[in-house]
């Protein structure tokens, strides 16, 4: 029995937050297939590599994100047979969060509202699929884990922590209604001693993140 040859490639989903909309980093493709389409940063592994130590060479590489302190958890696997017109390929994408993220100095790579890649009906291969799922992942996590504090400064006021979530969500929250559940989930939040009027208005105390991984009480998306 012949075994059969493919590819595996690493793709990388990365999020943050610009100009108050959630955005995410592109690659700008100048070549076949695909020339001038969007795609994902990513790439294929090498022979000596496993696929973290690939995702973090990729996010320096190709990202030109290195030595940049940024949340990496693997996503999805991507193996349909048609989904790259060269060869059989077999994507691992991996989703990556983080605060301010720098503009990449490569021309090729920059930062764009994700709203806008959606909309943009020119992008290579699968890859709106995979940002889509990236966006569900990162809704869905905010719900139940501390992620969202990863789009934050280390230390932060109640009112940045919601605007993350209003962005990431595309929805406006109740400011007091939220104010009650994240500083009443179990450590969530912990009070700093400094307060800051950055938000505007009176100083807003400062909170930095907590060691809790899930929220208790989680923190629910509004439906409908």
């Amino acid at each position: 029995m012949s075994v059969p040859r493919l590819a595996v490639s690493v793709d990388l989903v990365v999020l943050t937050v610009r100009e108050q909309r959630l955005s995410a980093l592109m690659w700008r493709r100048d070549r076949a297939p695909y020339d001038g389409a969007w795609s994902l940063p990513g790439g294929f592994i090498q022979l000596d590599e496993d696929l973290p130590a690939a995702a973090s060479r990729l996010m320096a590489e190709r990202a030109g994100l290195a030595d940049v302190r940024i949340h990496l958890e693997q996503l999805a696997t991507y193996g349909y047979p048609d989904r790259d017109p060269r060869q059989r390929v077999v994507s691992v994408a991996y989703l990556g969060l983080a605060p301010d993220l720098p503009a990449s100095s490569r021309a090729q790579v920059l930062w764009t509202a994700v709203d806008d890649l959606i909309d943009n009906d020119r992008a290579a291969f699968d890859h709106r699929r995979i940002l889509c799922d990236g966006m569900e992942r990162a809704r869905a996590k905010l719900e139940y884990t501390s992620l969202a504090a990863a789009f934050c400064p280390p230390e932060f006021t109640v009112a940045e922590l919601r605007r993350v979530y209003e962005i990431v969500w595309g929805t406006v929250l109740d400011p007091r209604n939220f104010h009650r559940k994240v500083t009443g989930a179990d450590r969530f939040l912990i009070p700093t001693d400094r307060t800051t009027t950055r938000d505007g208005g009176r100083p807003a105390r400062l909170y930095r993140r907590g060691d809790a991984e899930q929220l208790r009480p989680p923190m629910l998306r509004p439906r409908g």
